[in-house]
């Protein structure tokens, strides 16, 4: 698969969004690419990019992920309600810094609110993704996907 530079430039700040966001010891995988569907494990958030580059943001895993990266964050196992309202607020800050590393190199985007996914979700309508495994020590894995329009 070829990635134009914009991709490979959103690819990599996505990297670095999120070992700048997640203070834990994390191993990002090589990327792989998904094509539609995409089904969701059991909690995920969704946001959108808009600008110079066009698609979408997914940071997919389950609660028992989420709860357990709140804690290390917060000092507190998150469950529930606010284990969903933390799984957005990731997702916002690690969209958010991806636009802050992207727009160093003159690519300008803007992101969407966070819509949170709970319950195993299928997404499709989309022709490719960019699908980005990443293990977090002593928590577990999550999965970046980055969906690409053309």
């Amino acid at each position: 698969m070829t990635l134009t530079k914009s991709t490979t430039e959103i690819l990599n700040a996505t990297i670095e969004a999120v070992k700048g966001v997640i203070p834990c010891e994390l191993q990002v995988e090589r990327p792989t690419l998904t094509v539609s569907p995409f089904v969701l494990k059991s909690l995920g958030v969704l946001i959108g990019l808009t600008g110079d580059f066009r698609g979408r943001i997914i940071i997919d895993g389950n609660e028992q992920v989420f709860g357990k990266l709140g804690e290390s964050m917060f000092g507190m196992f998150l469950e529930g309600a606010m284990l969903e309202s933390f799984s957005g607020e990731l997702g916002n800050m690690i969209a958010g810094n991806l636009s802050t590393f992207v727009s160093q190199n003159g690519i300008e985007i803007d992101i969407t609110p966070p819509t949170v996914l709970a319950g195993e979700t299928k997404l499709s309508g989309f022709e490719k993704a960019l699908s980005l495994p990443i293990s977090l020590l002593n928590i577990g894995q999550l999965t970046i996907v980055l969906i690409l329009e053309t």
